[in-house]
């Protein structure tokens, strides 16, 4: 009997009966189950036995299911009992009946945005009353927000699913956290609060679009879009979303963490200012009260005679002929108009032409200065030392031609010589490089930009020209700038730093060259002083001196 079925009519702590497997991952097996004493269906996720072998994972999974279950709110996965001993580690928590919201876009597409702000301010909620008691979910996806049949979202595993997260990726698997990771967790750094608000951003533009904004061949390849492209704006593709909720969807999701939105309350307040003014904007216009208090006239025909009244009718139909008739002439009329003026004479008249003079061998200022307005010239110049300088040596089409003149002109591409002049390529390194292109293009060169990494050059900083400074070339010519994207990252494993003291801790970090940014003091089972969780993953492949924050144990007292 494997793992998954030997718990199957089993009960745990006399309280819960394991009926079947609705759920597993890589960390534990989730099982509907009957809690006898409250007599209600709940979901019980048990750790799976190796992972309960590994004595550092079982604190973290402690630690965090103890913090999880503090938080209270309609739109969290409430979590009702944890269970910890030398046999088992298990969590059991509201049983929901749905699907997740990966289902539901995958289904759908892109959502209307009318749904999108209903379900973005429920995740929000549940985001801000999880951060006013200090938990941060950090792995906010639309695979652990769970949606009911009501159209009531709820989000799951604060905390547990970046553990689950750990073991995918210790085990070479790919399940999707990388699309919804905030910048500074892709540099190793310590997620908050507006962690989480960006990974809903990304989520709010996923239902809004349809589409992931970052996507990529590697892991890498999308982290570093997260870090350093900005996502392609919304309207672009789906003019219909309002142009606020494009606003705050690139705000929330801004890679500048100044520049997002610095709570969830935040973005709360900014959504429900949107959803009023988009209620009033669709609210029909008042009735004015004259019109709605006006009597509106009531003929009698009573009072009429027979006479009188055929009388009447003759001339209101005679009336109605004539007005009709003069109508459709009107009509008849405005209609040969425009026919006349925007087709009709066209084809009528013939098309005034000219025949196009030799432009050819003359300077192309005097041509600019002396030729008629209806030429339109497309300039190529020519690099030459056959010809003087400013000199027309070519023109298509040919001089002699009889050209129709359009209603924008007659168009002649001409060609003109320049001279091919030696000039100096000027020194430009360690110059910015946008700086350094002004500077190349204004002495006459064309530039091309390659990037190479370097150690001693800032990053956009030019490190070197090809051709070199002093060299001289051809005026026209190509100057390819070396730019600077800073020095070759170089990477190290994450080590495990759990069950060790803080000062073993803070020393096996230096030897790793990583640095360490603080502890966080949490309650734990453990001796005060041990390291029960680290803020990046076990065995993750970070850049050196990466910052990492622990979070140490306060001690049974």
């Amino acid at each position: 009997m494997n793992e998954e079925e030997k718990y199957i009519g089993t009960m745990l702590d006399d309280r819960y009966e394991i009926l079947e497997i609705i759920g597993e991952g890589g960390m534990a097996i989730v099982f509907r189950a009957l809690d006898h004493r409250l007599n209600r269906y709940v979901a019980v996720k048990i750790m799976r036995e190796e992972m309960a072998n590994d004595e550092e994972f079982r604190r973290r999974f402690c630690a965090e299911s103890h913090a999880v279950a503090m938080l209270s709110n309609p739109n969290i996965v409430s979590v009702y009992d944890v269970s910890h001993s030398d046999e088992r580690e298990y969590i059991v928590m509201e049983l929901i009946s749905g699907i997740t919201l990966k289902q539901y876009m995958d289904k759908k597409g892109a959502l209307d945005w009318k749904e999108v702000v209903h379900f973005t301010k429920q995740i929000t909620r549940a985001l801000a009353h999880a951060h006013e008691r200090g938990i941060i979910h950090r792995d906010i996806k639309p695979q652990n927000i769970m949606l009911l049949r009501d159209g009531t979202l709820k989000v799951a595993d604060f905390g547990i699913a970046a553990l689950e997260n750990e073991v995918y990726e210790n085990n070479g698997q790919t399940i999707g956290s990388i699309h919804y990771i905030a910048p500074e967790q892709a540099r190793g750094n310590s997620p908050d609060a507006r962690s989480d608000i960006y990974s809903l951003g990304v989520v709010m533009y996923e239902m809004l679009s349809g589409r992931l904004p970052y996507t990529g061949n590697t892991l890498a390849e999308i982290a570093v879009k997260h870090m350093n492209v900005k996502p392609e704006p919304l309207r672009s593709s789906f003019p219909s979303i309002p142009e606020e909720l494009e606003r705050i969807t690139l705000k929330a999701m801004c890679a500048d963490l100044n520049e997002r939105y610095q709570t969830a309350n935040e973005l709360l307040e900014a959504l429900d200012e949107f959803t009023r003014n988009a209620v009033k904007q669709e609210l029909p216009p008042e009735t004015e009260e004259e019109e709605a208090q006006t009597p509106k006239p009531v003929i009698s025909y009573s009072d009429l005679t027979k006479a009188s009244y055929s009388i009447r009718r003759k001339k209101a139909s005679k009336v109605s002929f004539l007005s009709g008739s003069f109508g459709l002439l009107m009509v008849a009329v405005a209609l040969f108009v425009f026919l006349w003026n925007f087709w009709v004479r066209d084809l009528f008249s013939p098309a005034e032409r000219v025949e196009l003079p030799r432009f050819v061998g003359s300077r192309y200022d005097d041509v600019v200065r002396d030729a008629d307005p209806i030429y339109n010239f497309i300039i190529t110049d020519v690099y030459t030392n056959d010809e003087a300088p400013g000199m027309i040596i070519s023109q298509k089409p040919d001089p002699g031609r009889s050209m129709s003149i359009e209603n924008d002109g007659v168009t002649v591409e001409i060609s003109v010589s320049r001279s091919m002049t030696s000039i100096e390529v000027p020194d430009v390194a360690n110059h910015e490089y946008r700086e350094a292109m002004t500077l190349l293009e204004k002495t006459g060169f064309v530039v091309e930009v390659e990037a190479a990494t370097s150690d001693t050059v800032a990053h956009n900083y030019v490190i070197s020209t090809s051709p070199a400074a002093g060299e001289k070339i051809i005026s026209g010519s190509t100057v390819y700038l070396n730019v600077s994207s800073g020095p070759q990252v170089q990477y190290v494993q994450m080590p495990n730093l759990i069950g060790l003291s803080e000062e073993a801790a803070i020393a096996k970090l230096t030897g790793n060259n990583l640095n360490y940014a603080g502890s966080e003091w949490i309650d734990s089972p453990l001796d005060r002083g041990t390291v029960v969780g680290q803020n990046i993953t076990i065995g993750e492949s970070v850049q050196e001196h990466s910052k990492v924050t622990l979070q140490v144990s306060l001690g049974q007292d």
